[in-house]
């Protein structure tokens, strides 16, 4: 994700990456200097920090940054609890400084369309809701296997899909789930019902078995009066209804590459102007923390039904 994020910064034109805070020098390229944190937080000149830490390093670090007077990007998950999301929020609105969590998907061309048709309201209320997604367990990161440094492979790869149905639906009224996880390198999964006064949303997925399993992310919402559908694997987020048949996004481009640029462009721009990250809120990153613990604590009770007080 480093590398990705490094990519996107190179490329938007606000931006000068002033160094590469890494233990591993030699994966940088030439023109990049290898900066100490120490050195990064202390330096006058470097207006903000972009976090692609394990986990459990983010909320100790993202502190440290804002305190330093240091505007933050920091991957999902915020952070491994909501008690240390929260104080990120918090540091943040103190010290005056941009922090926004990089939840991806609130800029992907396909769930902003999804996004732009729930709030246009045209298709009447959303009366269901699918969220999918999965994949093979990570090779890449011995620390991703450790619950305890990445909150499980149905947290981490989940709370995109978390995020989401706070962002559309808001709160729920409560929650059930049922999940299975074998821990270290085995499947992390996790169904999970979150129910709202007049529909239901489903999120469902997690890691499969390590190999060539493909990634996937998939939604399915049906309106009063259309329903929407979209699958990473080829097919366009798309409106059918009694009328129409129409795809709702462009579908021109590297959709992948086009997030993370837009992302990052955005925080560029909230930094340069002062202006909190509306799209992307950190307070609100922060209760998508808190769902994804709840839907494992509620899996843990085998489906049963239970208040969603976050």
């Amino acid at each position: 994700m480093g590398a990705t994020h490094l990519e996107a910064l190179r490329r938007t034109p606000e931006v000068r990456v002033a160094g590469v805070v890494t233990r591993d020098a030699r994966k940088l390229p030439e023109d990049l200097q290898c900066l100490t944190m120490e050195a990064a937080l202390a330096d006058p000149a470097i207006d903000a920090v972009d976090i692609c830490l394990p986990t459990y390093l983010h909320a100790a670090v993202a502190l440290d940054a804002l305190r330093a007077g240091k505007h933050v990007l920091v991957e999902k998950p915020m952070a491994l609890d909501f008690p240390s999301a929260e104080a990120m929020a918090a540091e943040a609105a103190r010290q005056g400084r941009v922090l926004m969590t990089a939840h991806v998907l609130r800029f992907w061309p396909a769930y902003v369309a999804l996004r732009e048709t729930v709030r246009g309201g045209a298709f009447g209320r959303v009366r269901h809701a699918r969220f999918e997604r999965r994949s093979a367990v990570p090779g890449w990161g011995a620390w991703l296997l450790d619950p305890a440094l990445s909150g499980g492979g149905a947290f981490d790869l989940l709370i995109h899909d978390a995020d989401m149905c706070l962002q559309l639906f808001g709160t729920p009224a409560a929650v059930a789930a049922v999940g299975y996880t074998e821990g270290g390198a085995g499947p992390s999964l996790l169904d999970a019902q979150l129910y709202y006064p007049e529909m239901v949303a489903h999120i469902s997925g997690g890691w499969q078995h390590p190999g060539a399993f493909p990634f996937r992310m998939e939604y399915t919402l049906t309106f009063e009066r259309a329903s929407v559908e979209y699958a990473s694997a080829g097919r366009l987020a798309t409106l059918y209804s009694a009328g129409e048949t129409r795809p709702i996004e462009s579908g021109e481009g590297d959709p992948v590459a086009a997030s993370y640029a837009a992302e990052i462009a955005y925080f560029a721009d909230c930094c340069r102007t002062g202006r909190a990250p509306e799209v992307c809120p950190p307070r609100e990153s922060a209760r998508a923390v808190a769902l994804m613990q709840l839907l494992w604590d509620a899996a843990q009770r085998n489906g049963e039904k239970i208040a969603c007080r976050i």
